[in-house]
């Protein structure tokens, strides 16, 4: 079996056991390797080497930060791999972190190298990164990295489609994402009562600083949007650093936002913090306060007060037209009666008129009809002498004339007289001979005849 070390300084195995120390078992049957070392011998000589390493700065992002009485721990993270990392407590107090700026997801770059705990029989080993000094990276960085972002967002056309939907003037249902414990919620609820809404409120609670929160945050915002009933959401959050609002700047979150069928009202932080949500979301407010009256345009109390005058004018003016109406129906009603009043009158005068003019009439006809009378009376005393005789004998004569042409008298005499059918007389034979059927008129009565035709000699 070979003997060299597999690290320089670790210590050879004996070749025999001794009295004061456990035998030592044999090496693998056909290995060439070193050894068998003791655990222990060569975790101690592994931290020695690993202790040796360069020292050397890392930036990454920190993920499961937690504290213990002596150390703070994470996990140093970035796109390609991770790290452990362990810091000792004083060093971390030393270097002046702000509360609250080292969270999950906070940039940060660390100094230090590689470290190992070798471990015992009653503890695990563990490899990590000693942090000997820390610093959040400066929110250039990360405001890089948020204006980068935002430049593709807007290449993609995904800053305007919120801000085309049409926000309803006053929403039966609000939606808010907010934490459950923050001080936006009772700010949303104090806007709320100011405006003296009192419509439909769906919370949907989800962290909002932590690399679980924006996950959490487009999840809700789905739910909500989901639900079919909410008219507008409000993201509402308060202030912080930068890295404590990183989690409205995630890409997936802020794609969410954009494409969602609902108003979303961003309030992220306070007056000078902007993230990306408020881009893409249809309005960014500054306050949790100032989203709720932006998701009620209207003042519902003030907007009760004016309906309820308006009320009053228009029932006062309703009184007013059904009376001014009645009072004109009334005239319209007499007008009908008037009217026929006026054409009674009118009848009547022509009534007196035509039986004056009728009087009148009948006494100028009885004027007349004497005057005819006695000049009729005149002429009948004249026409009672020898005038009257000579008369009476000339008409006879003109009788007597008139009776030799009649031809009644004509056809009493054997004679007849001879027409077409259509009432036309026949005089001469040639017409009858064109005509065919003829009717011919006797005293008592006609006939039809038909005519033969003769030729003319």
């Amino acid at each position: 079996m070979s003997d060299p070390s597999p690290l320089p300084g670790l210590p050879v195995p004996a070749p025999a056991a001794t009295a004061a120390a456990p035998a030592r078992p044999d090496g693998i049957a056909g290995s060439t390797l070193p050894g068998p070392f003791p655990v222990g011998a060569y975790a101690r000589k592994l931290q020695e080497e690993l202790r040796k390493r360069a020292r050397l700065q890392l930036v990454g992002e920190v993920f499961n930060l937690r504290r213990s009485k002596a150390k703070v721990y994470f996990e140093l993270r970035d796109g390609e791999g991770a790290l452990p990392c362990a810091m000792w407590l004083n060093d971390f107090e030393k270097a002046g972190i702000p509360g609250g700026a080292l969270a999950d997801g906070a940039q940060v770059v660390a100094a230090g190298g590689p470290d190992y705990y070798p471990g015992s029989r009653q503890s695990s080993p563990a490899f990590s990164f000693a942090v000997t000094a820390l610093r959040v990276a400066g929110e250039g960085d990360l405001l890089a990295q948020v204006e980068r972002l935002r430049r593709q967002l807007a290449a993609e056309g995904l800053l305007e489609p919120q801000k085309r939907l049409t926000r309803p003037g006053l929403p039966r249902t609000i939606g808010v994402v907010t934490g459950e414990g923050g001080k936006a919620r009772d700010d949303v609820l104090a806007g709320l009562a100011r405006r003296g809404w009192e419509g439909r409120l769906v919370w949907a609670f989800a962290p909002v600083q932590d690399r679980h929160a924006a996950p959490r945050i487009a999840q809700a915002l789905r739910d909500l949007a989901a639900t079919g009933a909410v008219d507008i959401i409000v993201v509402a959050r308060g202030g912080g650093s930068l890295a404590d609002l990183m989690a409205f700047c995630d890409e997936t979150l802020c794609r969410t936002v954009a494409l969602l069928p609902v108003p979303v009202i961003s309030s992220v932080g306070h007056h000078t913090d902007h993230t990306l949500i408020d881009d893409v979301a249809a309005v960014a407010c500054s306050t949790p306060t100032h989203a709720a009256e932006t998701a009620v345009p209207v003042h519902c109390g003030e907007a009760r007060v004016a309906t309820l005058s308006a009320a009053r004018r228009l029932s006062t003016h309703g009184r007013r037209a059904v009376v001014e109406r009645a009072r004109v129906l009334e005239r319209l009603a007499r007008a009908p009666a008037e009217h026929i009043a006026r054409h009674r009158r009118r009848l009547h005068q022509l009534l007196r008129e035509v039986r004056a003019s009728a009087v009148r009439g009948a006494a100028g006809r009885r004027e007349r009809v004497a005057r005819t009378g006695l000049v009729l009376s005149r002429k009948a005393a004249a026409g009672a002498g020898a005038e009257a005789a000579s008369r009476r004998a000339h008409l006879d004569a003109l009788a007597s004339a008139l009776a030799a042409h009649d031809p009644d008298r004509v056809v009493e005499r054997g004679y007849a007289v001879v027409d077409d059918g259509d009432g036309g007389v026949i005089t001469t034979a040639a017409a009858a001979r064109a005509a065919g059927h003829v009717r011919l008129f006797f005293a008592d009565g006609y006939a039809g005849a038909t005519v033969d035709p003769v030729p003319e000699p």
